[in-house]
């Protein structure tokens, strides 16, 4: 099957391009925090996390904008926020010596984390319910309606800006601004250009197999534009800079939750989402949340044995989706 073989090609050139790119934007980002002596729970969940993101956030605008898939762009959000909670802090613990948590991690932007799940449901659901034409097989998401999450991320920033008011910051180190300004925003481009190559195999997978292109973004797109909050977050974890390792998975998906979905509606006018769909990945998300926060709470730690439960609930999370969408079993009616 040539066309198989091109996606595979194009899924993992596009992958690697999004790694390097990732990896100089990780570089520079970390010079600039120190530049401007910024906390190192700030530099986790806001600098390091919004720029991890943005592959997150040019999937859904690519979806949408060039590709008028606003499902993909979608799933491919839901999918990272589940990797990013279920593979990232495994692979970190299994890669480090020892994956420590603190008080402030699960009690701050743990439990902040779920009120942006919680918020981006009930958006979903006003769309269903209060927006007219809307169904609960059709979510119809409005300008109108994504302020709510929007406001909700800009609390999220005035909170832990309040936490870096007393912080004392260390002499500033011997670093040129402008230039990791200007690597920060070629990396950007670049790490752009690998989200659309990814987007068009997922895309031809949907083609191929004759599968739903929302499964694609679940997998496929998702664990691409989750490469760069992954290599972050266990590079940390090696140099024993645990507070970064979390920090940056949950700071990151509150972005994608609050940020990057309503940015795709915004970019649209409107768009639709499938309610039905919504329901149970949401689940599913709003429960990894919790396992998340009651493995890093035990002991403050994230052990082996708790990395592998993660990695195992990560795996039956896609034999769901995958028997789901060849219609093996139906407990998802949207797919």
């Amino acid at each position: 099957m040539p066309g198989l073989l091109v996606s595979l090609v194009l899924a993992v050139v596009a992958t690697l391009v999004i790694w390097k790119g990732s990896e100089h934007f990780e570089r520079a980002a970390e010079r600039l925090s120190k530049h401007y002596g910024l906390p190192v729970a700030v530099h986790g969940a806001i600098v390091v996390a919004v720029g991890s993101s943005f592959p997150e956030l040019s999937s859904i605008v690519i979806s949408t904008v060039v590709h008028g898939d606003f499902s993909l762009g979608v799933g491919a959000i839901v999918g990272s926020a589940i990797f990013n909670l279920l593979v990232i802090p495994a692979l970190s613990a299994l890669f480090s010596e020892e994956l420590e948590s603190t008080r402030d991690i699960v009690h701050k932007d743990a439990q902040f984390y779920i009120i942006s799940v919680l918020v981006l449901f009930i958006v979903f659901a006003l769309g269903a319910t209060y927006v007219p034409g809307g169904t609960n097989r059709a979510a119809i998401l409005t300008p109108t309606l994504v302020v709510l999450p929007l406001a909700t991320y800009g609390i999220y920033v005035f909170l832990h800006q309040q936490d870096a008011s007393d912080h004392v910051a260390h002499e500033p180190t011997d670093v040129r601004p402008l230039r990791e300004w200007g690597t920060l925003a070629v990396t950007l481009i670049v790490i752009a250009v690998g989200v659309e190559g990814i987007v068009r195999a997922a895309l031809s997978f949907g083609e191929i197999f004759g599968t739903p292109t929302f499964l694609w973004g679940l997998t496929v797109i998702a664990a691409g534009t989750s490469l760069p909050d992954a290599f972050v977050s266990i590079r940390a974890a090696k140099n024993d800079d645990s507070v970064t390792s979390l920090t940056n998975v949950l700071g990151s998906n509150t972005f994608n939750l609050l940020v990057a979905i309503p940015i795709g509606v915004l970019l649209a006018g409107s768009a639709t989402i499938d309610f039905l769909v919504a329901i149970p990945t949401m689940g599913f998300l709003a429960f990894a949340t919790l396992v998340f926060i009651v493995f890093t709470r035990t002991d403050l730690e994230l052990t082996d044995r708790e990395a592998y439960g993660f990695l195992g609930l990560y795996v039956l999370f896609l034999l769901w989706m995958t028997l789901e969408s060849l219609g093996v079993i139906e407990t998802v009616q949207g797919i």
